[in-house]
Parts: structure tokens; C-alpha cells; sequence
């Protein structure tokens, strides 16, 4: 029995340099995922196949056959398909949030558009709470119409407007809990449990499908799927990510979707690239934990501060006792040691006589300008501290009217804290708040 080596055989010798230099080795020992502290990255847009009956067998695979499974170990044909740095992302993934699955996408987006298109067809309809991210309304109201699938956008905190909601035809209720950028909860075990006795009555390929956004609380701070939730969406560009310098989504959830969802993306093209999937396995799913115990230090601190200043009408943060859903809190966002977890979001109003947003203008720019702690800039989760107005900024994608009976007014302020001292932050917002 003879054994491959490193360097090149004596075939390999015949080729002239720069030939060799293209190719490289035929085989190496340095390609080994099984030894390396950090992972390495994949940056090839398509993978060698040993022969024609390897290539056919892997695009059989993903074609539809019924051994396409999250546990499969795939051949690797093209980066669209699926390469190894977003496979090992997944699965780290799906250990954070308990699921059976995950699957990476390009952006928070795709994911959530692959999750609502692959679930819900023509002629179906969806149920969604009345508050959501700009782009997710947007993709309710603007784009799902012209494939026929209706939607209805009710106060989900209220267990007769869900039940009222939903139709013989609706297969999915989507939420985000804490929701963007008000920070009201959902419950989610409530809404299982209301689900659970529509689906009860249904044929199984009939059944509701409960989709939930959990960008804010992320993993630490909230699982989901232990909650009674059957698929979660996660923007991997905030609180994962961290670090603010790259885009992708996630999909995580049970095996039953994997092989839908995985030709979606094939299909749709939302992959997520390596470069930007080896970030977020190096880089920031493993400082998550850490990250997430200092913001919330911070975020405590920053609320109670914000709720005594005089120019501050109200404050919405979970771990504060004045919250609105405290109790809820306390059950339903805990970390993985079942200790309370708050998260790192604030939403805050500040006082407007005229109602015009002019006050909550005044304080932007000013610290836009001269806080040195707080950037003014959408996103959320990083290490820096981000302020915006989702009335003007994120959620613009609703109307006036719209925004305000949903509760989303324009001295409304969005506050992601970072990892700054939480005095200098403190001192800041105090700054931009007299000039309010």
C-alpha cells in the first residue's frame, strides 16, 4: 500500500512553473479541518470533483434527493451550493440556538424572505405582529403581494387579535421579540400554545408556522425554539457579528425545512460568502457571551439614568422594573445559565412639545457631532455604541400615519450599547440631551 505525499509527483514535474504555480499540489496534509485551532477559510468559488459520477451525485443532491440532510456530509461542487466555512458556521449556529438545523444567507433579509417564501405560497397568507423592522414591512406589503400571499399585521401582545387573525389559508405567524425598535415582547409560549390548537384542527400540510426574529435578544439572551417557536431568523451582521464589518443572515430551526430552504437559496442565490462567514465563526459568535454580559452591565445603567433625566418621556428596556412586560422578561429572555438577560437595546422618547420631532433632532445632531461614544448610525450589537431615529431612518419605509398608530413616534430614539464605559456614555447622552 503506498501513501499520497506532500509535494509534487512525478507527473506534476512534467508541467512547466507556471502551470504548477495555478495548480499547486495535487494532494496536501495541510487541508485538514479536524486539527486547526481557527478555522480555516474557504475562498474557492468552485471545488475540484474526482470524477463525473462524484459531480452528477452532487448536483443529484441538491436537486431534490431525500438523503439531503443537515448531517449529510455534502459534496462540494460550487460556493452557491455550499462550502465548508459556512457549513462549520452553521453548526455552531444551531448549537447556539438549540436548533436541528442552521443555514447561513447573505444577509438578515434573505433569510427572512427564505423563511416567509418557503413557507407561505400564492394564495396563503401570513399573520405578522403590527411592528417590524422597515425592510420586513416593506417585504410584507410591498413584494409578497405580487406573489399573491396576503398578510395581516395585528398586535400580537393580544391573544384574540391573533386568533382573529388567522385564516384557513394563513401559514405562518411572524414576529420579532423585542421588537424593532419599540422593544414590546411577544410571547412566544402564548403564541405556540394558540397555534397549537388551530394546527390541531388541520391537516399537517396545512399546519401554522411560527417564525421569529431574534436579532435583538440573540441566542444569550433568548432561545426561541425552547420557547415553542418553529423557526428563527437572525441578522448575523449585529450582535453575532459584533463587530460590524460584515453581512449575513441565518436561518435556524428543524431538519423537516432543510432541504426546502436549502434549494431556496440555491435557487434565489442568498448565499452567504465565506470571508464574511469565517468572521463571524472566528470572531464573533465566540465573543457573543462576553460581549453580551458587558453590554447589558451598560445598558442597565444607561436606562436608569435615562429614566430620571428630565427631558426623557419614557424609556423601554426589559431589565428596567418599570417595563410594561417585566414579568415576561424575567421568563422568556434568559441566558443559557437561566440567569436574566435583558439584552443591549434601548428605545427611549424624548419630550416634544410640538410633536414634530424637533427635539429628538436637536439631540441627534448634536451627537452626531460631538459625542465621542455615540455614533450615529443604524445597525446594532457592535462594540460601539449606535443611536438612530427609526421614525425617520429604519422604519421610513412606513407611512406617517402608519408609524404613529403603530406606536412609532418621532422623538423616538434607538440606543444599541456597546463596550465604551458606561460613565462616558452616561456623560454623553447627558451633553446631547440639553441640547435637546
Amino acid at each position: 500500500m503506498t501513501t499520497k505525499k506532500d509535494g509534487p509527483n512525478d507527473r506534476e514535474k512534467k508541467y512547466h512553473l507556471r502551470t504548477r504555480l495555478i495548480h499547486g499540489l495535487s494532494h496536501s496534509k495541510r487541508w485538514d479541518y479536524d486539527h486547526h485551532v481557527v478555522p480555516p477559510m474557504t475562498v474557492s468559488a468552485t471545488f475540484r470533483l474526482d470524477s463525473a459520477k462524484r459531480g452528477a451525485q452532487g448536483f443529484a443532491e441538491f436537486a431534490g434527493a431525500d438523503e439531503l440532510t443537515p448531517s449529510h456530509h455534502p459534496i462540494y461542487i460550487y460556493d452557491r451550493l455550499g462550502e465548508p466555512t459556512g457549513g462549520m458556521l452553521e453548526d455552531n449556529l444551531a448549537t447556539a440556538e438549540g436548533g436541528e438545523m442552521a443555514l447561513c444567507f447573505a444577509s438578515g433579509m434573505a433569510a427572512i424572505s427564505a423563511a416567509i417564501c418557503s413557507l407561505a405560497k400564492s394564495e396563503q397568507h401570513i399573520v405578522a405582529h403590527k411592528v417590524l423592522y422597515g425592510c420586513t414591512f416593506s417585504l410584507i406589503e410591498n413584494w409578497l403581494p405580487r406573489i399573491r400571499i396576503e398578510s395581516s399585521l395585528v398586535d400580537l401582545t393580544d391573544a384574540n387579535a391573533l386568533r382573529s387573525a388567522i385564516k384557513p389559508n394563513t401559514r405562518v405567524v411572524y414576529f420579532e421579540t423585542p421588537v424593532n425598535p419599540d422593544m414590546v415582547l411577544i410571547d412566544i409560549a402564548e403564541v405556540r400554545r394558540i397555534v397549537d390548537q388551530i394546527n390541531a384542527r388541520r391537516d399537517p400540510k396545512d399546519r401554522v408556522w411560527i417564525v421569529v426574529d431574534n436579532t435583538f435578544a440573540t441566542p444569550y439572551c433568548q432561545r426561541p425554539l425552547e420557547l415553542g417557536a418553529d423557526l428563527v431568523c437572525q441578522s448575523l451582521t449585529k450582535a453575532i457579528g459584533g463587530f460590524g464589518t460584515d453581512i449575513g443572515g441565518a436561518l435556524i430551526g428543524p431538519k423537516s425545512l432543510y432541504h426546502d430552504l436549502i434549494l431556496y437559496r440555491k435557487d434565489f442565490g442568498g448565499i452567504l460568502s465565506p470571508k464574511n462567514a469565517w468572521n463571524t465563526l472566528v470572531y464573533g459568535l465566540p465573543t457573543l457571551a462576553a460581549r453580551m454580559v458587558n453590554y447589558q452591565k451598560s445598558a442597565m445603567r444607561v436606562a436608569e439614568f435615562l429614566q430620571q433625566h428630565p427631558k426623557v418621556k419614557e424609556v423601554h428596556y426589559p431589565g428596567l422594573k418599570s417595563f410594561p412586560q417585566y414579568e415576561l422578561a424575567q421568563r422568556q429572555m434568559c441566558d443559557y445559565r437561566g440567569h436574566f438577560a435583558p439584552g443591549s437595546m434601548i428605545y427611549f422618547v424624548i419630550k416634544d412639545t410640538k410633536g414634530d420631532g424637533d427635539a429628538a433632532e436637536h439631540f441627534i445632531d448634536w451627537a452626531a457631532t460631538n459625542a465621542y461614544t455615540l455614533t450615529l448610525a443604524v445597525s446594532l450589537g457592535q462594540i460601539k455604541t449606535l443611536i438612530e431615529a427609526p421614525y425617520s431612518m429604519t422604519h421610513s419605509s412606513m407611512c406617517d400615519a402608519d408609524k404613529r398608530a403603530r406606536g412609532i413616534v418621532p422623538g423616538g430614539i434607538r440606543l444599541s450599547i456597546g463596550l465604551e464605559d458606561w460613565h462616558d456614555i452616561i456623560a454623553d447622552l447627558d451633553a446631547a440631551l440639553e441640547h435637546a
